[in-house]
């Protein structure tokens, strides 16, 4: 992921047509997934719904699990500039963060509560009768399902739970539903958990039952962890998904791709690939004899390193991309010099889904090449 569009396109065709097999991944596994699957399934597109930018747009802004201003530090000055204007934020966050100076509300709920304390926002929404009805109705599909399930989720019997009082939950979620625009913003703090796909499922569900998405001012806007994990993900560098995200078990889909790429029919794995998680594992069962990785270092941002260690050293061939001796590339047979953002041309996509375009300003050093060069000589070879 901090490779360009360019790269990510290239390095997942390479082993896909290549290697013969879907498993390609990057860190979007171990940072966004679980919301991308879950604005996938509530909304239909795995990524923001409007930009940063909006927060000076919107009357009341959530963040929550985040730390705009030590992760992102342009959106932080997007959200103190409308706090400065009467935007109300509301911060959302076992710890307390510098925005919290600058909060309306200070939600400092208890550790992986975040579902109770949404769901009793939900229920007051629900019971008060501020759900946005026409939207619901024009707009969306399993209200009734969602009403029931959140009705037993008051705010008297989750406050002790969350540890936010009946009354602060009451107070914020009639704030959320009842102003003319209330914006969304969330990081790892939601994705990172093992129920981290419920935690953004409600967040969606939040803004959706109250119509606060699809206007200036509203939406949902995960805030991506790295400077282009949403363009490797929108690329296809992910084991389910080709280019555009379009599902590798589709018959259709791979026989698209197989006659852009000129591949003979059938050529194209409709298996789903192993995640970075999972590779791992199959690493130490011997399913995986040998890896690539470009620009990523698992043996340090893997959640169990010591097992991702143990996964890398167990290879019979590791070949690692990179422009550091990084902890991956010290467990490497081969290590590739490659070359940095600014010695070489390429887009990357930034949180907001805006394609920035990066141009060539030095030549890499020594033997370093371009990642591109690098990728083509080697799937030539192939």
């Amino acid at each position: 992921a901090k490779g360009s569009n360019e790269e990510a396109y290239l390095f997942q065709k390479l082993v896909r047509t290549g290697f013969g097999s879907n498993n390609v991944d990057h860190c979007t596994r171990l940072c966004h997934a679980s919301s991308v699957v879950a604005l996938l399934e509530g909304i239909g597109s795995g990524a923001v719904s409007n930009p940063v930018m909006d927060v000076v747009k919107a009357d009341v802004v959530v963040i929550i699990g985040a730390n705009p201003t030590v992760n992102h530090p342009v959106a932080a000055t997007w959200i103190k500039n409308a706090v400065k204007n009467g935007t109300k934020l509301i911060v959302m966050d076992p710890r307390r963060s510098d925005l919290t100076r600058m909060a309306h509300r200070h939600l400092q709920f208890k550790p992986d509560t975040d579902v109770p304390m949404l769901n009793a926002m939900m229920n007051v929404i629900v019971t008060e009768g501020l759900v946005d009805k026409q939207f619901i109705e024009s707009r969306t599909i399993g209200y009734e399902e969602l009403r029931k399930n959140v009705e037993g989720y008051t705010p008297e019997l989750m406050a002790p739970i969350c540890g936010i009082d009946a009354e602060t939950l009451r107070y914020v979620a009639r704030l959320f539903a009842t102003s003319k625009g209330s914006m969304i913003l969330w990081g790892m703090g939601v994705s990172q958990h093992v129920h981290g796909t419920d935690n953004a499922r409600c967040l969606i569900a939040l803004s959706l039952m109250t119509g606060q998405i699809g206007r200036p001012g509203t939406g949902l806007h995960p805030l991506r962890g790295q400077n282009n994990v949403q363009g490797a993900s929108d690329a296809g560098l992910i084991p389910m998904m080709l280019p555009d995200y379009q599902h590798v078990s589709k018959p259709e889909v791979r026989a698209s791709f197989e006659k852009a790429w000129k591949l003979s029919p059938g050529t194209l794995d409709d298996q789903v690939g192993l995640t970075v998680v999972e590779v791992m594992h199959a690493i130490k069962k011997g399913g995986i004899k040998g890896m690539y990785v470009q620009g990523e270092n698992p043996a340090m941002s893997d959640p169990d390193a010591n097992h991702a260690r143990e996964a890398l050293a167990a290879l019979d061939h590791l070949v690692v991309q990179d422009i550091f001796l990084t902890e991956t590339a010290y467990l490497a047979d081969v290590i590739l010099p490659a070359s940095a953002f600014p010695e070489k041309d390429g887009s990357f996509t930034n949180t907001d889904r805006l394609v920035q375009m990066g141009r060539k300003a030095v030549n890499p050093p020594g033997e370093a090449r371009q990642d591109l060069w690098i990728i083509q000589e080697i799937a030539n070879r192939l």
